[in-house]
């Protein structure tokens, strides 16, 4: 694609994220570019080979290409990604009238995340730097988990990889990352239990500022953050599997999603896709569905139907507007049918004719 570089949406300590305004007039997808000078893109590079072996999954960002350029006599690294228009989880959490997420919310995001989470480690990666800042929403909502720059292959699928370099931001740091150098997929889940605690109260899950407090209290001891007291019981069983001091006992992504803290949740992009399909594939043959009532016949034309579905926060609605009428006749309701069965007659009518029955089942 090509593209010229739009406004600054992000910064970072070595790079930038601009919106990659597309020179062809036929491509009208937005797009993002992360750069950075070519001397500082170690980081970068990684990111964009680990993405491009992550593809598939509709939980982390994607990428599209990457590009040298020089711009301002520098020669600089590019790489194209999807272009996350929600911005980061970390700025809805502060532009939140209460600074904090409703539960259900919290349970929607943490699934998304989950999910994400299961096809990295699936796929024998770590990400390492599991925060709210690096979880980003889509336009719809949805998660995208971002910023591979840190991440890397697991112990188990890279024999050279010793261990021993820490990886992420602190405050999200996992016990045995801090004791020991250890960073595999649990750190992973211990660094969404702290999204989840965050998400929840609006505040770190550690209350510490100094670094090095924070270290010796993640490390030291039996302690973990604390449970945030708004939380449902399911939610606080949900935060004990993933603040397991033992990595061995911590659950994985795959045993929490079937957590009943997120597995009952409300898909709704699931339902809002398959009631689409639905009505995409039924559209010309509703009125030969099965009868609603006696006078639901495949051979009352509909003159006019519309069909409108919305979909919200904690339910979902259906509601089905048929405006039936009669073979070359006007628009009648069921009530008018029925006036007009009896009123038109005579005398009172003989239900015992047969000829005309249409059998319903």
């Amino acid at each position: 694609m090509d593209w010229v570089r739009g406004k600054r949406i992000g910064q970072g300590s070595f790079g930038t994220v601009n919106l990659a305004i597309p020179t062809n007039q036929t491509c009208s997808k937005m797009t993002a570019v992360k750069s950075c000078g070519v001397v500082h893109s170690a980081s970068l590079m990684n990111e964009k080979s680990i993405l491009d072996e992550l593809k598939g999954c509709n939980e982390i960002i994607s990428s599209f290409g990457d590009c040298f350029t020089i711009e301002n006599g520098e020669k600089l690294y590019n790489v194209l990604l999807e272009y996350a228009s929600g911005g980061s989880l970390a700025n809805k959490l502060k532009n939140s009238d209460d600074h904090h997420f409703q539960e259900f919310d919290v349970k929607r995001y943490t699934k998304g995340v989950l999910r994400g989470l299961q096809f990295i480690h699936m796929n024998g990666y770590v990400h390492c730097d599991i925060k709210l800042q690096n979880i980003l929403l889509d336009q719809n909502g949805d998660i995208k988990i971002a910023d591979f720059g840190l991440a890397k292959k697991s112990v188990l699928n890279n024999k050279n990889n010793l261990g021993c370099e820490l990886r992420g931001t602190p405050m999200y740091m996992s016990p045995e990352t801090v004791i020991g150098g250890e960073q595999e997929c649990p750190a992973d889940i211990w660094a969404l239990g702290c999204v989840v605690a965050e998400m929840v109260t609006g505040a770190s899950a550690w209350p510490c500022s100094d670094v090095a407090g924070l270290m010796m209290k993640i490390g030291g001891g039996e302690e973990v953050p604390e449970m945030p007291r708004e939380l449902s019981d399911e939610g606080k069983d949900f935060l004990e599997k993933c603040f397991a001091k033992d990595p061995k006992k911590r659950w994985t992504a795959e045993l929490l999603l079937n957590h009943s803290f997120v597995y009952d949740t409300l898909d709704i992009d699931f339902i809002e896709n398959s009631v689409s399909h639905w009505l995409i594939k039924n559209s010309s043959d509703l009125s030969l569905t099965s009868p609603r009532c006696p006078f639901d016949f495949s051979d009352w034309v509909t003159q006019h139907s519309s069909i409108t579905y919305s979909i919200m926060s904690t339910s979902v609605a259906e509601d089905f507007d048929f405006i039936w009428c009669s073979r070359g006749g006007p628009s009648t309701s069921v009530a008018e049918r029925l006036a007009g069965l009896l009123l038109d007659q005579i005398s009172p009518p003989d239900w015992s004719v047969e000829d005309h029955w249409v059998t319903v089942r």
